[in-house]
């Protein structure tokens, strides 16, 4: 299986600041990434919008951060995927019917060979072609798996009561080496929005 989104230990040298200009309107978040004065700002009105909430619904927020541009952007939940598809080319049924053949014990060439009886061997190697072709251009780890995974985790803290932090994606970038590089999914709490290090990213 393709890894999920990881957190990565350490950020970029270009987020390393020190000096004045480091500290002059931007706070660093425990995780080392900094936040602007305007990014705080988004991230309070996130908060009080979770704090307000009695329900579970559609509209909550998700914070998604374009490092390189400085750029904080507001997505509703709901509308998560649209604004950032995951990668589903792993969970076509022709690979998922291998993995589950495999799993139960068939060699791979005979995995193989029922696919294909199955689904056809022209789209067995759509399917494959598929995947390739996205493992290629790079996924950025930000997968099916992984956005489910976000709305899961988002629901049980929004259910847990106390503190709701806020869901932050900051995304990788996609050109050149750094197409490798995967988004990192960080939980901002009102510590991060007050200039305060914030909690951790809890993903494995």
């Amino acid at each position: 299986m393709i890894q999920v989104v990881v957190r990565v230990p350490s950020v970029p040298s270009s987020d390393a600041r020190s000096g004045p200009a480091a500290t002059s309107g931007s706070a660093a978040t425990v995780d080392g990434l900094f936040l602007l004065d305007p990014h705080r700002e988004e991230l309070r009105g996130a908060l009080q919008e979770l704090e307000g909430s009695d329900h579970w619904h559609g509209g909550l927020p998700v914070l998604l951060l374009e490092r390189c541009w400085l750029r904080l952007s507001r997505v509703p939940v709901e509308g998560l995927a649209y604004r950032l598809p995951p990668d589903c080319s792993q969970e076509a049924p022709e690979l998922r019917r291998y993995r589950e053949l495999v799993a139960a014990g068939h060699p791979a060439w005979e995995a193989e060979r029922l696919c294909w009886e199955d689904f056809g061997a022209d789209a067995c190697r759509e399917a494959l072609r598929r995947f390739w072709a996205a493992q290629e251009r790079g996924t950025q780890g930000w997968t099916l798996e992984t956005y489910l995974d976000l709305i899961q985790q988002y629901r049980l803290r929004f259910a847990a009561g106390g503190s709701r932090p806020v869901p932050l994606l900051v995304l990788a970038r996609r050109e050149g080496h750094a197409r490798r590089d995967r988004h990192r999914l960080l939980w901002l709490g009102p510590d991060a929005a007050a200039g305060r290090p914030s909690m951790r990213d809890t993903c494995p």
